[in-house]
């Protein structure tokens, strides 16, 4: 341990501790731009300066180590003026047209600038301006950018993507796509990462939310919208809700007041895809061949760009099963248009999503088997659903709670807990016992799947067969699974694989708190959910057995495979012309 005193505060610690991580222990803020925690400490932002007796330089306080006897001063005179000039020296190249930037409000620069009492800047400036397709998921400012290297370090480090790099020095640095290509040209998974690690507005998704108010506003369209499980666990966060305010039953209840047409719950659809993967992994286990690789979850399209781009002689052992999202899509242009006496032409499906590689998805054509143009025609962002609620100034946390619409209805809580890193296993898993044996497992059989280590795996026994699972989130350990499977260091039956760290809670297209990661507690909320849910199973849901009684005949029938399942082999990757 080491004791030192910070703004005259008497601090001990333990030896090896940051400065910075010293003075939030203490109660003493120290703002940062630059800074992530074991991700980004490199000191580039300069913000975070802060004075020690008996030197002359200001230092880093993120990468300096508090030691003993030491005497910091946070918040002096001259430390006050160096970071004004930093922000000042910082916004002579940033567009400052905060009114209508993306994160206006929940911005970290913005915010910063304000405290300082920057009201004026007294430099030139010059704002680099660099030409990006508009029609990608993923849109790149380069006015906004602050070259805090967040996104470059997320990348290299989290999801071993290594899409952004810098180049220059000193006024001239860049953060642009590596090797100066297109980020269309480079193997980018649009999961979304380096949006919500971005500080400043110069990464966000492409805004759709114009295109989903022409919709609503349209006469002759029937306005359809899913709700996933993630988006549900924190859709209320930058409205300023609790998690107790937050129910879905009030999101739904706003979404009508916006107009929407028929509100349902992607857990449903989630409920479907179980069907169809969890009797896809039976079948493969009981046809008694042997496999060289597992088989791998497909309701990711980070995982699935990331399998395609990486191993693609691995792209087979993807299941067959459409996302969620996708089932859905399919199924409200067809069974769902047909049971109302709907053209499948005026279906408007819209889908509210944690991801921004669904944006993608939705423009993969081989995924359209509905018959009426695009399955899902639009996907909109947690933060894109919670901007047009605030757009209609409906103040969500007073609404009285409303339920979901029928037929298409509420999914049960496993197909809930899809939001959760484990939790398409963990529902794959309950029904997949029961389709074998027709008895159910104990619910919590196969919690063990569950977890926040990037990596894990279990053993369980369905109708006498031992089954080796996996379960990973965040494409560097995806990374570390696939290589230890071709190196036959390891080896499963069924792998589940989520491109963000802890699965769609911690999606790229959640709200951002800067600094602060929220999956785990989302993650949380999903699971209470699916403990007080009296469905649990998703094999039971009614609205599953009367749309396979109705409609489907039966998981993996004719049917089933031309609506609920795709052709791996053809898709495509790169769907953007620059």
């Amino acid at each position: 341990m080491v004791t030192l005193k910070i703004d005259g505060l008497s601090v001990t610690v333990s030896e090896g501790t940051t400065i910075l991580a010293a003075a939030r222990k203490a109660g003493i803020p120290i703002p940062t731009l630059c800074h992530l925690e074991g991700i980004n400490e490199i000191g580039a932002c300069r913000v975070c300066v802060v004075e020690i007796a008996g030197q002359d330089k200001l230092c880093a306080s993120c990468n300096n180590l508090a030691l003993e006897g030491m005497e910091v001063y946070t918040n002096s005179r001259v430390v006050r003026q160096a970071r004004r000039t930093t922000v000042e020296l910082l916004l002579s190249q940033h567009d400052c047209q905060c009114t209508y930037c993306i994160r206006s409000g929940n911005c970290s620069l913005q915010e910063l600038a304000n405290d300082l009492g920057v009201l004026s800047l007294p430099y030139e400036k010059e704002v680099e301006t660099v030409p990006w397709n508009p029609d990608l998921p993923l849109i790149k400012d380069a006015g906004k950018c602050i070259k805090c290297m967040r996104c470059v370090q997320i990348c290299d480090k989290v999801q071993q993507m290594k899409v952004w790099d810098i180049s220059g020095t000193g006024f001239h640095t860049t953060v642009g796509v590596t090797g100066n290509r297109a980020i269309a040209d480079t193997d980018c998974t649009m999961c979304g990462q380096c949006v919500t690690h971005c500080p400043v507005g110069a990464l966000h998704e492409r805004d759709d939310t114009a295109r989903a108010f022409a919709a609503l506003a349209d006469p002759n369209t029937i306005t359809v919208v899913q709700i996933a499980p993630a988006a549900q666990a924190a859709w209320g966060e930058s409205l300023g809700l609790t998690r107790d305010e937050a129910t879905v039953g009030r999101l739904t209840a706003a979404l009508r007041r916006m107009g929407f047409d028929y509100i349902f719950d992607t857990g449903f659809a989630a409920d479907l895809t179980i069907m169809e993967e969890g009797s896809e992994l039976l079948q493969r286990l009981q046809d008694g061949k042997a496999h060289q690789y597992p088989m791998f979850t497909s309701c990711c399209p980070g995982w699935v760009r990331y399998l395609k781009s990486q191993y693609p002689d691995m792209a087979v052992e993807l299941s067959t099963a459409k996302s969620p999202q996708q089932m859905f899509g399919a199924i409200a242009k067809t069974y769902f248009a047909k049971h109302k006496g709907i053209a499948p032409e005026r279906v408007y499906c819209v889908s509210i999503m944690p991801c921004l590689a669904k944006k993608y998805e939705q423009s993969v054509e081989v995924l359209n088997s509905g018959g009426a143009g695009a399955d899902v025609d639009l996907v909109l962002t947690t933060r894109e659903i919670d901007r047009m609620i605030r757009a209609e100034h409906i103040l969500a946390g007073n609404l009285p709670e409303e339920a979901f619409d029928q037929l298409l209805g509420r999914g049960s809580g496993a197909g809930l807990i899809f939001g959760a890193s484990g939790g398409v296993m963990e529902a794959a898993l309950r029904s997949a016992g029961f389709l074998a044996t027709g008895v159910n497992s104990p619910e919590d059989a196969f919690k063990q799947v569950r977890g926040r280590d990037g990596w894990r795996e279990a053993e369980f026994e369905i109708a006498g067969i031992a089954v080796n699972v996996a379960v990973a989130s965040g494409l560097s350990n995806a990374h570390k699974l696939v290589e230890a499977l071709r190196r036959k260091e390891a080896s499963y039956d069924f792998v589940e694989i989520m491109a963000c760290p802890g699965g769609c809670s911690g999606g790229g297209g959640q709200p951002i708190h800067d600094g602060i990661e929220l999956a785990e507690a989302r993650s949380s909320s999903l699971y209470h959910v699916d403990r007080q849910s009296a469905l649990r199973y998703s094999h039971e849901n009614p609205d599953i057995i009367r749309l396979y009684d109705d409609f489907l005949d039966s998981p993996l029938s004719e049917t089933a495979h031309e609506l609920l399942h795709t052709d791996h082999a053809n898709w495509k990757l790169n769907i953007w012309s620059d």
